[in-house]
């Protein structure tokens, strides 16, 4: 059941309120602030030293399999060999997840200072994960660099309260029950990577074109430029010889034995991913901000940095910790994102962002409470029908 929400307004001309009510101020300092104050080792990449983590993440995994293997043949209980696999199933995700992450660095140049050495390293792990490498290393590109961007960022890009009534098919603010949101959520979390692949979902509108063309493996995809076209081909050939390298494991190893080993690790892979960068670019305190009001510097700080203790330091390379230093930086190795972070802080002050609360209660928060955006200017903060934070305005401008 909705019930129809209670509208006041608490924002004026004069000052912008955040989600969750407090005041918000545009960022004043400019991208040069930011460079100038990361120090200049914080740029220098090593092969070498991205491939021992690429080492150390597969020997993991390795090790997780042969322990797995190990473990169930001497296990009669199904139920208990049912545990096994769950577990083993997790902890392959965990490491399988920092192996797109290093992946991801290759699309950014910092894995290596050579280019073909990113390259070739970035397709071979991101096609075993059955990613795209070039597509979505373009389409990230642009998402790094118009990040914030109301109308050129190329993923999560937030709802207008126009589009949030037209999806939700209603004329005016209606509160979303919990069921409705554990279902859009879990939707999100399992099916929401490979979606946004094949359907551009949550990127930017092509309405010219069939959307049947709009994704991540049509070589004349509009979301690439023309000249991509050898490279995007590329991509769908390594994912046809990663399918067809699963086709031969499901006949030699049987169909059960590779959704074990395989696809369950692969599922945790894509709720990781989705769960990271999801929370990266969506809470309260953060704006967006339509093409005459954005900047470089304003947009990377549209970012927020969590923390994920041990498995994001560890089996993660710290993506979740120092992703609002990346944004400023991506050719910035992971290993020197830290103290790239702590640089940047001094620049960014009060504008810069880090929450520390657990990542499963964080996707919970932020998607009852970033349903879409307005404002009465450039900057459009987050909004919610669900009476959390500030409310939605009384009388919303056509802009909104």
């Amino acid at each position: 059941m909705v019930s129809t929400v209670t509208i006041t307004s608490q924002e004026t001309d004069l000052q912008l309120i955040d989600g969750n009510g407090n005041p918000f101020e545009v960022p004043d300092y400019s991208f040069n602030d930011i460079l100038k104050s990361i120090p200049r080792h914080c740029f220098q990449r090593s092969a070498a030293h991205s491939l021992l983590f690429v080492a150390r993440d597969l020997l993991c995994i390795a090790l997780t399999f042969y322990a797995t293997l190990t473990l169930t043949a001497h296990i009669e209980s199904q139920i208990l060999r049912g545990v096994v696999y769950a577990v083993y199933g997790f902890i392959v995700g965990l490491f399988g997840t920092g192996i797109w992450v290093l992946a991801h660095e290759c699309g950014h140049g910092s894995f290596s200072s050579s280019n073909t050495i990113n390259d070739i390293c970035g397709w071979i792990m991101h096609t075993s994960l059955f990613v795209p490498y070039f597509s979505w290393k373009y389409t990230h590109a642009q998402h790094h660099h118009y990040t914030g961007n109301l109308h050129k960022d190329t993923v999560f890009v937030p709802k207008s309260r126009e589009k949030f009534l037209s999806v939700n098919n209603i004329t005016e603010l209606t509160e979303e029950s919990p069921a409705a949101s554990l279902f859009w959520l879990l939707t999100q979390q399992l099916f929401g990577w490979p979606y946004h692949l094949i359907s551009n979902v949550t990127g930017q509108p092509h309405p010219d074109v069939p959307k049947i063309f709009v994704n991540h493996f049509w070589p004349w995809s509009p979301l690439f430029d023309s000249s991509k076209v050898f490279n995007i081909i590329l991509s769908d050939v390594g994912i046809a010889c990663a399918a067809y390298i699963a086709y031969l494991s499901i006949n030699k190893f049987g169909l059960s034995n590779f959704l074990i080993y395989y696809f369950v690790p692969y599922l945790w892979v894509n709720h990781w991913l989705v769960c990271i960068t999801y929370l990266q670019h969506t809470d309260p305190s953060l704006p967006h901000y339509t093409n005459e009001e954005w900047t470089f510097a304003k947009g990377a700080a549209a970012t927020i940095d969590r923390d994920f203790g041990f498995i994001g330091d560890f089996c993660f390379h710290k993506i979740i910790e120092t992703h609002v230093a990346h944004h400023y930086c991506s050719k910035i190795p992971f290993y020197h994102a830290e103290e790239a972070t702590e640089a940047i802080k001094k620049v960014m002050g009060k504008h810069y962002r880090r929450d520390s609360t657990n990542l499963i209660k964080s996707l919970w928060t932020v998607n009852r409470r970033c349903q879409f955006v307005e404002g009465p200017k450039g900057v459009k903060m987050f909004r919610n029908a669900n009476g959390f934070g500030a409310p939605p305005a009384s009388n919303p401008t056509k802009e909104d």
